[in-house]
């Protein structure tokens, strides 16, 4: 009995020995995962990133944007790369914003079906008088005040097939006219906090009411759309200058007023709902509201016609892409872009923030852009955000992926037998570009000496 003990006493310690030696390793493999994850995070990221952006510019078998957004936003928070703490701050900064833009969009499609563009192709043809130089004039011109008022998506799908059948109508070359509603919709977009995404998101940032937001870039609004004008005249010159082909212009198409004047109305609560604390948003929702039970009265639309003229999809798009970048820039982009972003509102500062915001539009698109730099930005003043708005919005037109506004524009261009050449788009981007963002900024500058902000 005595001769056993040891025996059954070290059988006995065996397995708390055992499991003492193996609790490193079991700590380990339980840690292993997590350690995998917090590694892959950057990674996963700037992998998602990349895939929310080839979706949205090829769109393969024409899925929408939010295909490739949602499981984007999925797997940067299955990773850990943003958190739902995150994740929900998002979407209560990206919730107003939304639910303005889904009004804006059933806004100008209503104001499409009450006649507003067709009178807008009638008043360009008759003004034009066979000229093609006059009509880009009045292309420049309504391209400008309805992408300002009615946003760039109404620019680039509502009134883009208007020129194209008003340049046909007259038998004039539709180049010209066509790029002009391509670069307005980004240029012109700069003026009112509803003219772009771009604005929308950075409106609250700016710390400013709508009516002084709309002083303070008028300037740099129309010193790049006048630099647009200036270089389209001589790099088409040759296009402008050769006769159209019609004989007599079209009959005049009464105006729809009542459109006209529920839109005049919806700018003015605009402004009114800013003065009053009010999100903006309520005032495009009356504004819609109105045209809708008009036409649903009438029975000149549909419920269902009317949902989808919201754009549900894209809007789910916004959501996720905004987790995602958030997830980018969590995971480095931010610090990144923090030492490189010029602090305050000297000229030589706010050149620099365009510029900066102009090259990562161009690199990543506008809206992502947009979501990394304003946060950044915000610290030195609303100045400071109005030129990343400057660069974000003027940038995109050096390049097709820019934003994806141009992306539609040139599909829609490819459906009317417009062909639209690299080389041609890229060439006439590199003189307008970099030129309307000096002018503009430098306008903004002056803008912010004469007015403070």
């Amino acid at each position: 009995m005595l001769a056993l003990a040891p025996s059954v006493t070290t059988l006995a310690l065996t397995p708390s020995v055992s499991a003492a030696t193996l609790a490193p390793s079991v700590t380990t493999l339980a840690l292993a995962p997590s350690i995998s994850a917090a590694t892959l995070a950057p990674y996963v990221s700037v992998l998602a990133l990349a895939v929310v952006l080839a979706g949205a510019v090829a769109r393969p078998f024409r899925l929408p944007e939010a295909a490739f957004a949602i499981p984007a936003a999925g797997a940067v928070l299955a990773v850990g790369a943003v958190t739902p703490e995150a994740v929900r701050e998002e979407a209560e900064r990206l919730g107003p914003v939304i639910g303005f833009l889904a009004a804006v969009l059933v806004l100008a499609k209503l104001c499409d079906d009450e006649g507003l563009f067709h009178a807008c192709g009638a008043w360009m043809a008759r003004w034009a008088r066979r000229r093609p130089r006059r009509l880009l004039g009045a292309v420049f011109g309504l391209a400008s005040l309805i992408t300002a008022v009615l946003s760039l998506d109404a620019t680039v799908v509502l009134l883009t097939p208007v020129v194209f059948a008003t340049a046909a109508r007259m038998g004039a070359r539709p180049g010209p006219h066509a790029y002009a509603t391509a670069h307005l919709s980004n240029t012109a977009s700069l003026l009112l906090p509803v003219s772009n995404l771009t604005n929308l998101l950075a409106f609250t940032a700016t710390g400013l009411g709508f009516t002084r937001f709309a002083l303070l870039m008028l300037l740099p609004w129309l010193a790049a759309i006048a630099v647009e004008y200036g270089v389209f005249h001589r790099f088409f010159g040759r296009d402008l200058a050769a006769p159209a082909t019609s004989a007599e212009p079209p009959e005049p198409v009464a105006p729809p007023l009542f459109a006209l004047c529920t839109v005049a109305a919806t700018l003015a609560g605009f402004g009114l709902a800013s003065a009053t604390g009010l999100d903006p948003a309520w005032a495009a929702a009356a504004g819609a509201a109105v045209l809708a039970v008009r036409a649903l009265a009438r029975r000149r639309t549909t419920p269902g016609v009317l949902v989808r003229s919201a754009a549900l999809p894209f809007l789910a798009f916004v959501l996720a892409l905004g987790v995602v970048v958030r997830a980018v820039v969590d995971q480095g982009l931010g610090s990144a872009l923090a030492h490189v972003l010029p602090d305050g509102t000297s000229l030589p500062a706010l050149l620099g923030a365009a510029a900066l915001a102009a090259v990562l539009a161009n690199l990543i698109n506008n809206l992502p852009a947009t979501l990394a730099l304003v946060p950044l930005a915000a610290a030195s003043g609303p100045g400071a955000v109005l030129a990343v708005l400057l660069g974000v919005n003027i940038g995109p037109n050096l390049t097709y992926a820019g934003s994806l506004a141009t992306l539609l524009w040139r599909r829609i261009a490819q459906d009317h037998d417009q062909p639209v050449a690299l080389g041609e788009f890229t060439r006439l981007g590199l003189l307008t570009t970099p030129a309307a963002l000096i002018a503009s900024t430098v306008a903004l500058w002056a803008s912010l000496r004469l007015l403070g902000g």
